[in-house]
């Protein structure tokens, strides 16, 4: 890392562009830690999320991003498997997720959309992050685990420590380890009681199904519960925040999207692109690999700079500007890898998708003219979710 830009420092976390762009400009691969590298390229990303030999290694023992820790002990459910157990739960889980299971909640999206900003609006300056990014994607999971809306206060805390303890282990404090230890137990066996309630007498929502539907364990019922709370919610808030804070950034862009609302889905996509919310995802070698020029033993940590793949230049025209037509038919982009793809691909893409492009489809038809009052936002103390800490912003009808 000698006279390279660290991407992980707290100085850089509001633009880290010019970090990505040294990474890519010294190399393929660019040792970290001992017998962990890092991996700036998108034709090399790309590649490591589609073979096989690359996975996870948490219940091999192989996994050096957390050595010694219990996979038990962390969130995250069919994440941390490599196959067949990986693809064992993923397939119980992955029917409510197709394009078609959740185009049939975009009626509900829109009008929880629609009601938060209305309220926003009335509002006049409110913190977009805790007033319409969290609570939208929040609410969105939550109903469809059948969450009752009751509950929806206590998990903030809960998630928080979840979220800033996803970084690798060497990131974080002794306290910081020991608070997410304590979140996935508070939401273990919060998730525990409300199963045992469901498979009493289930509903039509997503856990009543999997506890009724599925031959699935209560533990893996509860780390799936918890999987789905977490990732269904924390990345959709990043992305609604980064994404008004770019067209908020790039006037011009924003122009675009109000004269064309409708390309809402295609800028979207160019948002996860241009401040990818899970910037840094990890592989591990599940055998020796040859890659990038080097030979890998098993056990090899990778921490594939996703963020620095989505600016690649020998990918992207232009990367650091943002085109939210990017995206559009016709103009033969390649795809991002915000998602990555494979095996791992994420199972909540089409959720994602689907709020983020109702939200800024509502935004342009109720409040365009909308003015960010912060400049310069604080960006959160983590490096596996990327978003501001808040983002105030004045709305106007």
């Amino acid at each position: 890392m000698t006279g390279i830009l660290d991407p992980f420092s707290p100085e850089l976390r509001a633009d880290p562009a010019p970090a990505y762009r040294s990474l890519r400009a010294a190399g393929r691969l660019h040792e970290f830690r001992p017998g962990i590298h890092l991996v700036p390229h998108y034709a090399d990303c790309d590649a490591v999320f589609g073979d096989p030999a690359f996975g996870h290694g948490y219940f091999s023992g192989i996994n050096p991003f957390r050595p010694g820790v219990d996979p038990r002990t962390l969130p995250g459910s069919f994440l941390l498997m490599d196959p067949p157990e990986h693809t064992r739960l993923r397939a119980s889980v992955a029917p409510a997720f197709t394009a078609r299971a959740i185009a049939a909640l975009r009626e509900r999206i829109t009008e929880t959309a629609a009601a938060l900003l209305d309220r926003a609006v009335e509002a006049g300056e409110v913190d977009f992050v805790t007033d319409v990014a969290y609570p939208l994607p929040l609410n969105t999971i939550c109903t469809m685990l059948g969450v009752p809306t009751a509950d929806h206060a206590r998990f903030g805390v809960w998630a928080a420590a979840i979220s800033r303890g996803l970084d690798p282990d060497a990131l974080l404090s002794d306290e910081e380890k020991d608070a997410r230890v304590d979140a996935v137990g508070a939401f273990a066996e919060y998730f525990a009681d409300l199963i045992e309630r469901r498979r009493a007498e289930p509903g039509a929502d997503l856990l009543s199904t999997l506890a009724t539907r599925t031959a699935l364990e209560l533990r893996e019922l509860v780390d799936m519960a918890v999987l789905l709370l977490i990732a269904g919610h924390e990345t959709t808030m990043n992305l609604i925040a980064t994404g008004l804070l770019a067209l908020a950034r790039h006037p011009e862009q924003r122009e675009i999207l109000r004269a064309e609302p409708e390309s809402a889905r295609h800028a979207v996509e160019e948002f996860l692109r241009f401040d990818t919310p899970v910037p840094f995802p990890t592989r591990v070698t599940l055998r020796e690999v040859e890659f990038a020029g080097c030979t890998l033993p098993r056990g090899t940590g990778l921490i594939l700079l996703v963020g620095s793949a989505n600016r690649d230049p020998a990918a992207f025209t232009d990367p650091d500007s943002l085109d939210v037509l990017r995206f559009a038919p016709g103009h033969g982009t390649p795809r991002h890898l915000a998602f990555s793809h494979g095996p791992h691909f994420c199972v909540g893409a089409p959720l994602a998708r689907l709020q983020g492009e109702v939200l800024f489809t509502e935004l342009m038809c109720r409040a365009p003219d909308f003015e960010l009052l912060d400049p310069a936002p604080s960006f959160r103390n983590s490096v596996s979710m990327r978003g501001p800490l808040s983002l105030p912003v004045r709305l106007r009808a």
